[in-house]
């Protein structure tokens, strides 16, 4: 009876503290993610796999509700648990993501998936991503008196076999998320703005060289002259296909169930699930889904600008950024704005690793913005 008590003190004290408005966002938006899940995927289900109709539903339904509890664990963690815990993690998802090339699971001819017989089909770099942020912004907030770029040096040779590991994949999608974080972290920390622009310089053409030059990157190069020519490749057809979808479905949409797009691709409740959406829903609720991205980022900047210390703030920034910038990298894909990079829409598309990720993201902002108890 005791132990009951405690635990419910527990987590009435954890829901006394939590920054209520950032937490029911969050669960908003993954409420619209399982019933546009249900929208997208029903009828394939029956068509492709000759399964019931929400084969794709229940699972994305135990995906949430799994998140849920992991959020709930993360964001119930004391802050000193919570590094702690995540640099231990980081290694451990970083081994994950070594095994990849070695016994990972091919798709589309990109090699990003573990299925070891332990673990479902799952994205390593999903669970990195996170603890990477926690890592950096321990190394750039350290307290210890050591020169600010011999910091920046050591967070980049951090990422550095990230990047490798990925690109052997080849994910420059993901090698782009993790840099353009690391960039945020290292901007907002104070660096003169000549070196980060230069750096950046140098790593945009070192970019373009690898993709155009080099013969494993052949994979990316098709989809960037697939983006430029529609009728050439699958992912050129399928994007463009998506913009039919989003023209076709207008301010309100076709109705639900009555879209035509989940049809003409494998991908399109994960990578294209924005333009499934607007076929069915209309450019409305597209809208609609921006504005509650737009109030969450504003709540969490809210408390990045009312934090004090240093490696909090860097840790919510680099957070919200992988977010953001995941969130653009998809609406600028399905408007064909970029190349298709086969990055999912936080929250609301389809998929375990997702929204695993994205469910340890929200934890450790829910851990970070909650009320400090004196």
């Amino acid at each position: 009876m005791s132990n009951d008590n405690s635990i419910y003190r527990f987590y009435y004290g954890w829901w006394k503290n939590i920054d209520k408005t950032i937490f029911l966002l969050i669960l908003l938006l993954f409420s619209l993610g399982l019933f546009f899940s249900l929208a997208s995927t029903s009828l394939i289900a029956s068509d492709k796999l000759e399964t019931n109709n929400y084969f794709f539903f229940f699972k994305h339904l135990v995906y949430i509700f799994l998140g849920i509890a992991i959020l709930i664990f993360f964001s119930s963690l004391s802050e000193k648990n919570l590094f702690r815990l995540s640099i231990f993690l980081f290694f451990i998802s970083l081994f994950f993501l070594f095994l990849v090339p070695i016994v990972g699971t091919e798709v589309h001819g990109a090699k990003r998936w573990l299925d070891l017989f332990f673990l479902p089909r799952f994205q390593p770099i999903e669970l990195v991503k996170p603890f990477t942020i926690i890592f950096l912004a321990t190394i750039l907030s350290s307290e210890k008196n050591i020169h600010i770029y011999y910091k920046y040096f050591v967070s980049f040779i951090v990422i550095v076999p990230i990047f490798f590991l990925l690109m052997m994949q080849p994910d420059i999608g993901q090698t782009l998320l993790i840099f353009l974080s690391w960039l945020t972290l290292v901007f907002i920390s104070g660096i003169s703005l000549v070196i980060f622009f230069t750096f950046f310089g140098i790593s945009l053409v070192s970019l373009i060289y690898m993709v155009f030059y080099i013969s494993k990157f052949d994979y990316i190069r098709k989809r960037i002259f697939s983006f430029f020519n529609q009728d050439t490749g699958t992912y050129g057809v399928q994007a463009a296909k998506s913009v039919d979808g989003i023209s076709s479905g207008g301010f309100f949409g076709k109705g639900i169930g009555e879209g035509t797009l989940k049809y003409k691709g494998s991908e399109t409740h994960t990578d294209f699930i924005i333009s499934v959406i607007s076929e069915e829903f209309g450019v409305v609720i597209i809208i609609l889904i921006l504005v509650i991205f737009l109030f969450f980022i504003y709540s969490v900047f809210k408390k990045v600008y009312l934090e004090e210390n240093e490696k909090i703030k860097l840790v919510l920034v680099g957070s919200i950024t992988l977010i953001v910038a995941q969130a653009l990298i998809h609406v600028g894909v399905n408007i064909r704005l970029f190349p298709t990079t086969g990055m999912t829409l936080p929250f609301l598309s389809y998929g375990g690793s997702s929204i695993i990720g994205v469910s340890i993201l929200s934890g450790m902002i829910l851990n970070l913005t909650k009320r400090k108890i004196n």
